[in-house]
């Protein structure tokens, strides 16, 4: 599956509440309806204070023509599209997002671990926006990310979930890829993977021990940004 991930930021003079408000009731109802979305889910962060972003939307297309064709580019962090759903939700998002503030990702998501059968509605969700260590090509990154780590992340104590996001435009992408880990449990998330704000962690035993060691052969720690949040699937056709 092919997916678009906005890290949403929102406008200068709102309100993180008010913000919410507006995408979750008045921006949702349109976007899960933009032409080609065959899944549509959102994620807000469970301490807004300390997170990075006020949120993350995420939309599912069966192919990427479908994809660019409603939500633009991938180099693009604007488009223009001429569907009628999508143009409604493109002109929309003026009332609350700060555009220019806001990251975006387009890759082709890889389920590396399932016990949810994909059912993610109510979990708890890490996701760790990847860049590379300088020095490194971006295919070196992607070598070492799924032969190396992949095998120590999906073992963490508590993850019930784990997909990995690969660009489909590794020119033009702001990131080498998103790694998702899903938990039932905000403690074990947070035991896990370190608690909301911090970019670094230091955790003391098992896989996401030795996960957080490994993290130094091929990350950008500093540059990598991350969001706790509980994630709403608002669609699900697939």
């Amino acid at each position: 599956m092919y997916k678009h991930v906005a890290l949403l930021v929102r406008k200068q003079g709102m309100t993180h509440e008010e913000f919410v408000d507006h995408w979750q009731n008045e921006h949702t109802p349109i976007a899960r309806d933009i032409e080609g979305v065959t899944r549509y889910q959102t994620v807000l962060p469970t301490d807004a204070e300390n997170a990075e972003f006020d949120g993350l939307a995420e939309l599912y297309f069966e192919n990427l023509e479908d994809l660019h064709d409603a939500l633009g580019s991938p180099g693009s962090r604007d488009y223009d599209p001429t569907k009628e759903v999508a143009a409604q939700a493109r002109a929309d998002v003026d009332n609350f997002l700060d555009i220019d503030e806001r990251p975006r990702f387009i890759g082709e998501e890889i389920v590396q671990k399932d016990e949810v059968d994909g059912d993610t509605d109510g979990l708890y969700k890490h996701s760790a926006f990847l860049v590379r260590q300088e020095g490194m090509t971006h295919e070196e990154f992607v070598d070492y990310w799924q032969t190396n780590h992949t095998p120590i992340a999906r073992e963490i104590d508590g993850v019930v979930r784990y997909a990995t996001v690969l660009p489909t435009d590794p020119e033009n992408a702001e990131f080498d890829g998103i790694a998702e880990l899903y938990f039932e449990d905000l403690d074990k998330l947070h035991d896990a993977l370190g608690s909301e704000g911090s970019r670094d962690y230091d955790p003391d035993k098992g896989k996401a021990k030795e996960a957080r060691e490994d993290v130094n052969n091929f990350l950008d720690i500093d540059e990598r940004p991350r969001f706790i949040g509980r994630e709403t699937v608002q669609k699900d056709d697939t």
